[in-house]
Formats: structure tokens, sequence, C-alpha cells
């Protein structure tokens, strides 16, 4: 995911986190985007817009403090993801990055954010996903989504992301 994006997208969970007076009735957290939503650059590049994911943006899946056990959002959201996946085999290799708030060790965290990539393969693959198609990785605390040392902050880091390589086409 480029930079700008990156960028995009944190000024967007800000402004969702901090700048919304009413909590959201689902049980993802504070300030999340939906599943299908990711932000977007205007014309004018002081604004952000929200746009439909398309089909190869799978958005991140959330954990409580200290878990990797799926909450039951995420596993919704999961099994929406498989079928996705299972339709797309040029999509190749799927990867998924463990991260974690910045409470706890660098030690603790990066075993923390396996343990939730782990369990997030482990319940693609009970869905159907080949394990072949999936890679796991643990970034810890190191690359949040949210820069902040407050709950609001900690719960949108507390997550599984996806980034997904898509095979070339063969020439002719």
């Amino acid at each position: 995911m480029s930079s700008t994006i990156r960028f995009v997208r944190l000024v967007t969970l800000l402004v969702l986190a901090f700048g919304c007076a009413s909590t959201p009735s689902s049980p993802a957290p504070e300030g999340a985007l939906s599943d299908r939503e990711i932000p977007a650059e205007t014309k004018d590049s002081g604004k952000v817009a929200i746009r439909q994911a398309s089909s190869t943006e799978l958005a991140p899946v959330y954990f409580d403090t200290d878990q990797w056990v799926l909450r039951s959002d995420s596993r919704d959201a999961l099994q929406r993801y498989t079928k996705e996946i299972l339709e797309h085999p040029e999509w190749g290799l799927l990867t998924i990055d463990g991260h974690c708030d910045e409470t706890g060790s660098e030690e603790y965290n990066l075993a923390l954010g396996e343990r939730r990539a782990a369990a997030v393969m482990r319940y693609l693959v009970d869905l159907g996903v080949p394990k072949s198609r999936i890679a796991t990785r643990s970034f810890g605390e190191d690359k949040p989504a949210v820069v902040g040392h407050s709950e609001s902050a900690w719960r949108l880091n507390r997550r599984s992301e996806f980034e997904v390589e898509k095979l070339e086409s063969a020439r002719r």
C-alpha cells in the first residue's frame, strides 16, 4: 500500500475516532471504517472521501486487548473474505499481518502479533482457503494504524491486515 493511501487512512481514522460525538452501534472499534470502505483522496488534496473497497482490498479485523481469539465481527468478515479469496485464484498469496498496540514489551507484542495472524490464517483454512495461499508475519507495535497513547488509538492498532499478491497473467 502506498504511503499516500496509508496517510489518508490515518487521517480519516483520526477524524472519525476523535471527531465523532456518537458511539458506533456495531462492535467494530470506535472510528473504524466498515469492511468495504476505505479512505480515498479527492481532487482537493486537503480533503478525504470514503469510497467502496475493490475486491482485492480486505479491511483489517480487530482484536480485544491482549487477545488473539477472533471476535464475532472478525469471524463474520473473514467468512465474507473467504468467498472472495476462493473466487479469485489470480490473487495468489494472501499475507496476513499481525499488529498490536504499544502496550507490552516489544518481544511480547511480536509474539502476540504472530498469534493474531495465525488465528486469522487458521480460521481461513478451516473455511476452505488452501494453506498454501496464505503467509503470516508479525509487526508487533512497529506499524500502528493510528499514532496515539490512548485506548481510542490502541483499539485500532490491535488488528490483522491483509496484503494480496496478484499473480501476473500468462503472456501469449
